[in-house]
């Protein structure tokens, strides 16, 4: 254990700020950067053994170093931006250049990039500290964060539970107050499901909001995007100021400012936002999606504190066929799994080290003819125009975040639901396609707890490019002040 495991009143006072109060505080030099790092690099070493969200971890003395170099840049009036001094640790699937970037897998175990990922560089960039990274599965497939490289991921509020995922480390270690906030990455609910399991926020932003790079194909591949988590929509909104914005490097990228989410950060949230909000509920999608009891329950709870403050909530059935739906998504997916991993399923002794859902994916997906891709594709556009319309009514559309609570940390994924079979691995995460496959802003809130102290999330699916809007909503939401928003894990 560090010697800065100190666990003093001084170091909970700094664990317990928002990044925006800690951002403040450093730049008011309240408090110093290298107070900051002691106190969180203290807290890791004493939470990080229940939870396991933190991997890869930098050396103390490196980064008190770097801790103490942003010191000297405020001394001499100069900050890098709002994470000037903050620690973070990035998801185990973004490229960092100077920590090893192992996507869960054996075959990149202990690898180091030569280059930061665009999203990571930005963080850097505005002043973050990377003091490793953050828990994920294997190359991101599945909802539940385990590997045979560094083990699995505990919930926040039941370390025996599982995190969710694929970006389920950054969610623990946002919940339990080892990091202000967090980034993560979303192809098929990655950014959500997570949030839900441990009572944070989670947005997956409009399709090019967040350039995604490197990557060899820059035109087709588009299901996965990276965007932020954090314990307040404020924070939120200034992180996402961060990763958003235009990048030469990928021409579908949206040339919005991004700055206008960092504007957001500074206004009170006013319950008013919500007044004659119209909500598609389209919950269980009539009873096409199976669900755990007690799941739509608990997003019901949440949609009442937004009836209560004038929104409309409307059942909805949407007229599309979900199965459709479910087959472009195989389709697209198989195909982009396949596209990323064929060279490690087509070497026999490399093929050995993929888990048994990589190796699944691949093969579909080298089946999978252009004319099938061509037709999942025009799915995918029939279900955006579809959505189109279906927002000529409605503000938002509204699902629960995952149609499970979170499950035994033990069990790589639920084989039933609701008292149906799960014919894939992911088949129990389908609640989620819907947002992935609109390309538009979807954000996980915090809908509340079940009576055996699970959380869950509440997805609300915007029109595209209409994060500012969502945030708006979510922070009108947290002004509601629902009593679970202040329910913290046990983290001290």
């Amino acid at each position: 254990m560090s010697l800065l495991a100190s666990g003093s009143s001084a170091d909970i006072d700094i664990l317990a700020w928002s990044a925006s109060a800690l951002s403040r505080a450093i730049h008011s030099r309240e408090v110093s950067c290298r107070e900051v790092m002691a106190a969180y690099l203290g807290h890791v070493d004493r939470v990080n053994p229940r939870v396991n969200a933190i991997i890869s971890r930098v050396s103390d003395d490196m980064l008190l170093a770097q801790a103490e170099a942003c010191d000297r840049e405020l001394s001499q009036g100069h900050s890098r931006g709002w994470l000037h001094g903050i620690p973070q640790a990035i998801k185990d699937l973004s490229p960092t250049r100077d920590i090893p970037t192992s996507m869960g897998s054996p075959l990149f175990a202990g690898q180091t990039p030569a280059d930061d990922g665009l999203m990571a560089k930005r963080m850097r960039d505005a002043g973050a500290i990377f003091i490793g990274k953050t828990n994920t599965p294997e190359f991101g497939l599945g909802s539940q964060t385990y590997n045979s490289v560094f083990g699995a991921t505990g919930n926040a509020y039941d370390h025996d539970l599982c995190a969710g995922g694929s970006s389920g480390g950054a969610a623990v270690a946002l919940a339990m107050r080892m990091l202000p906030v967090a980034d993560g990455s979303d192809m098929m609910g990655s950014l959500r499901n997570p949030a839900a399991y441990n009572n944070v926020y989670g947005l997956r932003p409009s399709f090019g909001r967040v350039p995604y790079g490197p990557v060899f194909d820059v035109f087709g591949h588009q299901l996965a995007t990276e965007g932020p988590m954090a314990r307040s929509v404020a924070d939120l909104a200034q992180l996402l100021a961060i990763q958003a914005g235009a990048d030469p490097s990928q021409p579908l990228s949206l040339q919005d400012d991004p700055a206008v989410f960092a504007r957001f950060a500074q206004e009170p949230g006013d319950t008013r936002a919500a007044k004659d909000m119209r909500i598609g509920w389209i919950g269980d999608w009539n009873g096409y999606l199976p669900m755990e009891n007690g799941v739509l329950d608990v997003c019901k709870g949440a949609l009442d504190i937004f009836s209560r403050m004038g929104a409309e909530v409307e059942p909805l059935i949407p007229d599309f066929s979900p199965q459709r739906l479910w087959q472009s998504w195989l389709v697209l997916r198989q195909w982009a799994v396949a596209g990323k991993l064929v060279a490690a399923w087509s070497n026999p002794d490399s093929r050995q080290a993929l888990k048994p859902e990589a190796q699944w994916e691949i093969e579909q997906g080298m089946q999978r003819s252009a004319l099938e891709v061509h037709e999942a594709n025009v799915s995918r556009s029939a279900w955006y125009a579809s959505l189109l319309k279906l927002f000529e009514r409605f503000d938002v559309l509204a699902l629960p975040s995952a149609q499970t609570f979170a499950f035994d940390v033990h069990t790589p994924w639920p084989k039933e639901v609701g008292g149906r079979s799960m014919d894939t691995y992911h088949r129990w995460m389908e609640v989620v396609i819907p947002g992935s496959l609109s390309g538009c802003s979807v954000i996980s809130i915090p809908a509340g707890f079940n009576q055996q102290g699970k959380a869950m999330g509440l997805q609300l699916i915007a029109p595209p490019r209409q994060e500012l809007e969502l945030l708006r909503y979510a922070a009108a939401f947290e002004a509601a002040g629902p009593e679970w928003l202040s329910r913290e894990p046990d983290w001290r």
